[in-house]
């Protein structure tokens, strides 16, 4: 089975993170939770994002979410995959330039990639979707472009799987999103 690091922070969105941490686990994927400045055994914030009718979602508080690896003590060359969960967290990591580091050493390698809702910012950031087809969440579409990738306007309850990179709109695309991942996983 792999080894898949979830980079996560502060008021990630929460069923991005906690769906996908169990989901995995629970098929036998060794899976680490990591969030720059914080220890393993430390928590994360997390916020839950809804589609109520509004112009965009709503934001209501989530769970604490326990970190099970140390940021500072993780290398990319230790892990198999990786996955980005949106909510807010993305805003700031992405200015985080070991972050960015990590993105590029798992597309640069061609290690699967998974990334849902604003997690399509720190791809962005990093500049490694050129020339593929990625989905997010519809009002980070114009980073996406402006990455140089085709930006895919998909249900939110569906996932687009371009070479290594899985992409989803929103929470909603769980069932899609985690299956073309693990497919990635286990070819």
């Amino acid at each position: 089975m792999a080894k898949i690091l979830i980079i996560a922070g502060d008021f990630v969105e929460d069923y991005e993170l906690m769906v996908p941490n169990q989901a995995l686990s629970m098929v036998g994927h060794q899976v680490s939770v990591v969030c720059p400045d914080k220890q393993a055994g430390e928590t994360i914030k997390t916020a839950i994002h809804d589609f109520e009718g509004d112009q965009t979602y709503s934001e209501k508080p989530g769970h604490l979410f326990t970190l099970t690896a140390s940021f500072d003590q993780i290398k990319g060359t230790e892990f198999d995959a990786l996955l980005i969960p949106g909510g807010r967290a993305p805003e700031y990591l992405r200015l985080n330039n070991k972050v960015i580091e990590l993105v590029k050493h798992f597309a640069e390698t061609g290690k699967p990639i998974a990334a849902v809702c604003h997690g399509a910012q720190l791809l962005a950031a990093a500049k490694v979707i050129k020339g593929k087809r990625i989905s997010a969440y519809p009002a980070c579409a114009p980073e996406v472009e402006l990455a140089g990738a085709q930006y895919a306007e998909i249900e939110v309850t569906d996932a687009i799987t371009d070479g290594q990179f899985v992409t989803a709109p929103a929470w909603p695309a769980h069932p899609a999103w985690l299956a073309q991942f693990n497919q990635l996983l286990s070819s």
